[in-house]
């Protein structure tokens, strides 16, 4: 197992690329997958290691019963096992993964561990900065060359912490859209179908934490992009309070960009919540200190808790018939938990173009240094964004503004009342990859699809996707979870209370055969 680079790419343009090439998705007998779940086909770890909980690997770590060397071991060879499946990694770094841990290993041998995740596997969305190799952002238009010397804010936390950095993940051009492909990576594939899309754009982290390639990832969320693929892959996210994790380089996208945890389970984001909150004097927007640790904060439950239930914000979302059935017996759960559960829309306005506005204008100006030949590079769906949003002007962006001040006193007033909002993540399970949209959607953008998703980007309130279910096609259902600004552990703590009761179990997804990977996008 080692590093793994890009193929030869448009001219002058070389870097990482996952394992294997784009050589399009077959089932173990080479015939075309066509959407559904795959067979379980013997990806296993006879160890069980590629199961486990970060917490549980740092329990084992401390009472000796395996060691980060073989945790490492076990993880790299899942992600290599599941990369020409469902595309997850950008890059898999072996060789440094496995110095890291046995460093690790000898920390914990003399008993002086680094920090909370010792010796824990972590992959980071190509987005945030990894020291030591470079971070391409999905796009041809970034080169590959150094140096690539710093980390971003919440990997240099982890750093500190002892964690094993396994790989970058998969992400769709500079995170633009709410489904993973790029035409420097490719597609990515959901672990329960790989003929369907992980969702986006956190959309590799996704995959690499539903496969076992790892227990814990750093995502990026914009507009949903660590929920959206929660949702369809079956595992836990959280968009945390704006600043509430530091973020260096600043976002194009402003302040509707956060940095959270993608993991199994609430306790895990807990965990990682507690190690990259930390403060880092690049970000001038981020949080005073944390005001105790989040995963001392889990175990209150949720009897008494005000929660608000909103089935399709008002009626103005047409919701899938399963995924209505699988939301309303989350929402049931927490009532038998204790909660005191209301049907209650908040009343949000329409925010479409407004945050079409602050989208576009973000990705125009990430992109506005482009030359002409170096801009025809980009993902046709980014470059026409891109021109719209070019052509806002500075009255229309401040008018975006005022609907996002509009609606953070309207969600402000609401929490005066309820505790928690509850929705479905998505109106709709995985659709077949290679489409922003659904086939036989009305809407050309992702937004159409993510109603429930970026209006809590724009309010910059905490937000949380577990799972709940599974449609008849055993497809992955998520349901939300808000809290006020700053209500971060009571999110967490909501969502630790349905794992602990069993309501956010789903089956696992089938094991994949090590076949070739999802086609780029327009190849």
């Amino acid at each position: 197992m080692t590093s793994t680079t890009d193929p030869a790419g448009p001219a002058g343009h070389t870097g990482p690329v996952r394992p294997n090439g784009p050589t399009g998705l077959t089932r173990p007998n080479g015939s075309a997958d066509p959407g559904g779940p795959t067979d379980p086909s013997g990806l296993t770890d006879p160890s069980g290691l590629t199961d486990l909980t970060a917490a549980r690997l740092v329990e084992g770590y401390a009472r000796g019963e395996f060691t980060p060397v073989e945790v490492a071991r076990a993880v790299l060879e899942r992600s290599e096992r599941i990369q020409p499946a469902v595309n997850a990694f950008v890059r898999i770094d072996a060789e440094a993964a496995m110095e890291q841990a046995r460093r690790s290993a000898g920390r914990w041998r003399r008993g002086e561990p680094a920090g909370l995740l010792d010796g824990v596997p972590v992959s980071v969305k190509d987005i945030l900065l990894l020291r030591g190799g470079p971070t391409l952002r999905g796009s041809w238009t970034v080169s590959a060359d150094g140096p690539w010397e710093e980390d971003a804010p919440s990997v240099a936390r982890l750093r500190e912490h002892g964690a094993v950095f396994t790989g970058k993940t998969t992400t769709p051009e500079f995170g633009w859209k709410g489904v993973t492909d790029s035409p420097r990576h490719g597609a990515t594939g959901n672990p329960y179908a790989p003929g369907r899309t992980a969702g986006g754009s956190s959309g590799g982290s996704a995959a690499a934490v539903a496969l076992g390639a790892g227990p814990l990832s750093l995502g990026t969320d914009g507009g949903g992009s660590v929920r959206i693929p929660a949702s369809f892959c079956g595992i836990f996210a959280l968009k945390p309070t704006y600043g509430r994790v530091p973020l260096y380089p600043a976002s194009a996208y402003g302040t509707l960009a956060h940095v959270g945890p993608m993991t199994r389970d609430a306790r895990d984001a807990a965990l990682l919540m507690d190690v990259i909150t930390g403060p880092d004097a690049r970000d001038w927007s981020q949080l005073g200190p944390v005001p105790g640790s989040f995963r001392d904060a889990l175990d209150g439950g949720v009897a008494g808790l005000r929660v608000a239930y909103s089935p399709g914000l008002g009626g103005r979302v047409e919701v899938g018939r399963e995924v209505a059935a699988a939301v309303r017996r989350a929402v049931e759960a927490l009532e038998g938990l204790g909660a005191r559960v209301e049907e209650r829309d908040p009343g949000l306005p329409d925010c479409l173009e407004a945050f079409h506005t602050l989208w576009f204008s973000g990705a125009a100006r990430v992109t506005q240094h482009l030359d002409p030949e170096r801009r025809a590079l980009l993902d046709p769906g980014l470059r026409e964004v891109c021109e719209q949003g070019a052509a806002r002007s500075a009255l229309e962006y401040l008018a975006a503004v005022d609907v996002r001040m509009s609606m953070g006193r309207l969600m402000g007033a609401f929490h005066t009342e309820y505790d928690l909002l509850v929705t479905p993540t998505l109106p709709v399970t995985a659709f077949e990859l290679g489409g922003e949209v659904p086939p036989g959607s009305p809407h050309t953008r992702w937004t159409g699809w993510t109603p429930f998703t970026y209006p809590f980007n724009m309010t910059q309130q905490p937000a949380a996707s577990l799972p709940c279910g599974v449609d008849g096609g055993g497809l992955p259902i998520g349901v939300q979870l808000v809290g006020a600004r700053h209500a971060d552990a009571l999110v967490l703590r909501a969502a630790h209370a349905l794992y602990e009761a069993g309501a956010a179990d789903v089956p696992p997804p089938p094991s994949l055969a090590s076949g070739p990977a999802p086609r780029p996008a327009g190849s």
